[in-house]
């Protein structure tokens, strides 16, 4: 059987739209550090749903082509994954304030406790509290974030923004991400 690739169109798209979702994601983080005090509720709820949609309009720019192509409503409806979708604008859920209960550690009712749903959050809450007492040491997380620091402090040229991140090593690895790019040149017309 022949599987013709993406057509370059529709993955330029993607790269174009996944490239935003990303940025929004390095500001998620951004707005996190605490000399955004003053901000970060505002603008991590903002980034956050901005590289949510932009995700959704990733997934849905795939769907929209799949379906043109001929596939089957519920192969589609499948690989969308759709009994996963919860819509922001019914707010937190009962297992999101149970998460948020694990996290901040408080007790939930009892009556709340029946939902299975709500338990496992609390517990995935309350062991991401635990682990907030002990520095960050996935390697792979760290770098990650660093790799995207770095990468935006080198694109907005303000590489010494860095200096106020957290932890210290994530700093300067973001610093040695940023000093090892190479600002691309703009292609001659």
């Amino acid at each position: 059987m022949d599987y013709p690739p993406m057509p370059e169109p529709l993955r330029r798209a993607i790269h174009d739209l996944v490239s935003e979702g990303v940025q929004c994601g390095q500001e998620v983080l951004r707005y996190t550090e605490p000399d955004q005090a003053h901000t970060w509720k505002r603008m991590t709820l903002y980034r956050a749903t901005d590289a949510a949609d932009t995700m959704n309009m990733v997934a849905m720019l795939i769907a929209a082509y799949c379906e043109r192509t001929g596939m089957a409503a519920d192969t589609l409806q499948g690989y969308l994954q759709v009994g996963q979708q919860e819509l922001r604008s019914a707010g937190p859920q009962d297992d999101d304030r149970a998460h948020v209960a694990g996290l901040v550690g408080e007790a939930l009712s009892s009556e709340a406790m029946q939902a299975p749903g709500n338990r496992m959050r609390h517990h995935r809450g309350q062991r991401q509290a635990e682990q907030a007492q002990h520095p960050e040491d996935d390697p792979q997380k760290l770098f990650t974030e660093a790799c995207l620091h770095g990468l935006k402090a080198k694109l907005c040229d303000d590489v010494d923004s860095l200096d106020s991140y957290l932890p210290p090593q994530v700093a300067a690895m973001a610093r040695r991400v940023a000093d090892a790019l190479e600002v691309p040149e703009l292609a001659a017309t």
